[in-house]
Formats: C-alpha cells, sequence, structure tokens
C-alpha cells in the first residue's frame, strides 16, 4: 500500500497530502475516490481512503491507526566522516533502510573529499530527500534527519550525551557483542572516511569516553562499514 509522510493529522479523523506527494498521487499512480493509503506522522501509521483528489491536494478519511512496527527500540546517530563522490548519498539510503534515526556528516582529518559547510549545505536538500524515499520505502515512522556538516570536535561533544558512543576503529577495540548494546536508549557511531582516522583524533575520542569497536581484521570500505555497524547494531539489539 503506498505510504506518505505528513506534517499533522487534524482530531485523528483527516489528513490532507499536498505538494509533490499530491502530484504523484494523482498522476502517477493514477489513484481515486475510496482508494486506500497509509499516511504517517510522528511515528504513527494511519490507515485511509481518498475523499478528494486533485493535483494540489489529496484529502483523507483516517479509519484507524496504530504505532509504526518498524521503528527500531533504540534511538541510533550515525557520525559519518565525509566520504568522496556520492558515497555519503548511498551511506543515507542503506542506513534509513536498516533504521538509523539520524546521520551527522563529520569532517575529519583524513577526508579527502573537503567541502565548505555553505556547498555541503547546497547538498542537505537532496540527501534529506534521499531520506525521505529510504523511509517510505522501508515502511519508517519518521523520516531521519541528515544532519548539517560538523567537525571532528562536534561530533564528539554530541556523542557524549549518548548512552552508548562507539567509534569504528581498525587498528582494534572490542566487538560489538561486548558493547553493552541495549534495546533501549540512545547509541551513537562515529565511522572513517577512506582514510580512516588520525592517531590525534583516536586519541580524543578515547579522552572522551568513546569505546573503540573492531571488525575484524579485514578492512571494510567507508561505504560498506556503516551498513555492517548498522546492522550488528540492529541485530544485537533485537531490532534486525
Amino acid at each position: 500500500m503506498p505510504r506518505f509522510f505528513v506534517d499533522s493529522i487534524t482530531d485523528e479523523k483527516y489528513a490532507c497530502i499536498t505538494g509533490e506527494d499530491a502530484r504523484h498521487i494523482s498522476r502517477s499512480l493514477r489513484m481515486k475516490k475510496e482508494d486506500a493509503l497509509t499516511v504517517t506522522c510522528g511515528g504513527i501509521d494511519y490507515s485511509c481512503v481518498i475523499k478528494e483528489i486533485s493535483d494540489e491536494a489529496v484529502s483523507l478519511e483516517v479509519l484507524f491507526f496504530n504505532k509504526c512496527k518498524s521503528e527500531p527500540g533504540i534511538d541510533l546517530t550515525l557520525f559519518q566522516a565525509v566520504p568522496k563522490l556520492d558515497k555519503l548519498e548511498f551511506i543515507i539510503q542503506k542506513s534509513v533502510e536498516l533504521g538509523v534515526n539520524r546521520i551527522v556528516p563529520v569532517l575529519t582529518r583524513r577526508c579527502v573529499s573537503r567541502p565548505t559547510e555553505k556547498d555541503f549545505a547546497k547538498k542537505l536538500v537532496r540527501y534529506q530527500k534521499i531520506a525521505l524515499e529510504a523511509a517510505k520505502q522501508s515502511g519508517r515512522g519518521i523520516v531521519p534527519e541528515v544532519a548539517p556538516m560538523i567537525n571532528f570536535g562536534e561530533a564528539l561533544e554530541q556523542m557524549k550525551k549518548t548512552d552508548v558512543p562507539l567509534m569504528l576503529y581498525e587498528q582494534g577495540g572490542v566487538r560489538f557483542s561486548e558493547a553493552g548494546l541495549k534495546n533501549t536508549g540512545t547509541v551513537s557511531i562515529l565511522i572513517g572516511s577512506e582514510g580512516g582516522f588520525d592517531e590525534s583524533e583516536v586519541a580524543k575520542a578515547d579522552e572522551a569516553g568513546i569505546k573503540r569497536i573492531w571488525l575484524g581484521d579485514r578492512i571494510l570500505r567507508c561505504e560498506t562499514a556503516p551498513l555492517v555497524a548498522v546492522s550488528l547494531t540492529m541485530f544485537l539489539t533485537g531490532n534486525l
């Protein structure tokens, strides 16, 4: 069944879809009055039927609603060092499908791609749209945020506020099974770009109380590592 996100539901009885989604429903999907679809708002799925439809707006009547079953029990934030080319788009898409709640791009010392904050901000609209489409496709109850790019120090400060802050490091650390993960609370995972992390960054992460995680002797690509890390986190917390 088609799924769309809305900002609000009126008295839990009525909803309205506007803009690009309305045009998609009327033109591409060719839906009609009394056709059924699902809208999601704030982690709640609302099963609806179409009452009025045009290219500008689709008015809906809510039949029933339930908490979205696809949302994980943990709040997982991925802090991803900025990779080259379009790899970040791939990481955003797949991590949203796997259950990440927030993606925070981080500029580290070994990032080959070094966009300015202004240049990166121009890409955020596209990145957020990728997150939206991935959320629709995977049946998410929320649209995960793609945050503005921050520096390494800012990332550590944000991670310190989470219950379980983790950092993937190819030169050693504990296994994911030893990270103390539970199906509650907040988790953050920091992952490097193509060049990994500088030794000074690792030392700062240690000082900040960020736990090092090791994935074994194989060196994974920067676009593979986050998907493995998120998948293992979801599996070990009972969300996969």
